[in-house]
């Protein structure tokens, strides 16, 4: 499925109202989604992509506020080691694939071959075009053997983007949160932008569309962020809660804790 997304069309930062209510709302039907995974033996992905400073960190901690630690993992991807250097650039997200009722988040992933290494020159261009095939026949696989997998890109305009790497360095404590690289790839915005559409033309299919979120209001990006993915989280699990053992229930009776 080729899929035409056009991240202009995403940078009206709507305001949204009752955001806490709203927010413990999601967050609980989120722990009623992740009990869902567990009793079913589900695996969910979720990749987070997007500009520096978009938000996504934010999102994350709120998608996973009342999750069970057991069973989720959060993934930051950073530059590969040399290890993972010496492999295939997929090898790295293989060993970090959920395991039956988990789920893993990634904050940025295995798109990094067609984004940053295609823009910064790490990848050769015969290596980059290559990766989009690859790309799909990793996530087809992964939907073939029973994950649910979802693909966010948190967009941001110049000037929000702007403004927050400013409060970066107007605010000590979120200072280690910036760095060079966010002005080398400020730099060269115009480059990405060709790069993320190419990415959207190439690789939004039916297994695993992408959902691009506005996110130059946070609140309202992290209600729209954690909405899309409870919706599709939901649609893909029996949401039905697990029935009470008998033998539990009558140990339950007989011990006086129930009547």
């Amino acid at each position: 499925m080729s899929t035409s997304i056009d991240l202009s069309d995403f940078e009206l930062g709507g305001k949204v109202d009752d955001y806490h209510d709203r927010l413990k709302a999601l967050q609980e039907r989120l722990s009623h989604i992740q009990t869902a995974h567990i009793i079913h033996k589900r695996r969910a992905i979720i990749v987070f992509e997007g500009w520096d400073a978009a938000g996504k960190g934010g999102i994350i901690k709120r998608l996973t506020a009342e999750w069970d630690p057991r069973y989720f993992e959060v993934w930051p991807i950073s530059a590969p080691t040399p290890e993972e250097l010496s492999h295939h650039f997929l090898w790295r997200f293989w060993r970090r694939l959920p395991a039956q009722h988990n789920i893993a988040v990634f904050d940025r992933s295995w798109y990094g071959r067609v984004l940053v290494e295609r823009v910064e020159g790490y990848a050769s261009e015969a290596e980059w075009r290559r990766g989009y095939d690859e790309i799909n026949d990793f996530e087809a696989q992964q939907a073939e053997t029973g994950a649910t997998l979802i693909k966010i890109f948190v967009h941001v305009t110049q000037e929000t983007q702007d403004k927050r790497l400013r409060e970066r360095i107007e605010t000590p404590w979120k200072r280690w949160k910036t760095g060079l690289d966010d002005y080398r790839n400020r730099a060269r915005r115009a480059d990405y932008l060709d790069a993320m559409h190419d990415t959207f033309a190439r690789t939004s299919t039916d297994a695993a569309p992408w959902i691009v979120i506005d996110g130059n209001d946070k609140k309202a990006a992290r209600i729209a962020a954690l909405t899309a993915i409870a919706d599709t989280l939901a649609a893909c699990v029996p949401m039905d809660p697990p029935t009470l053992d008998p033998a539990v229930e009558k140990a339950a009776r007989d011990a006086g804790v129930i009547d």
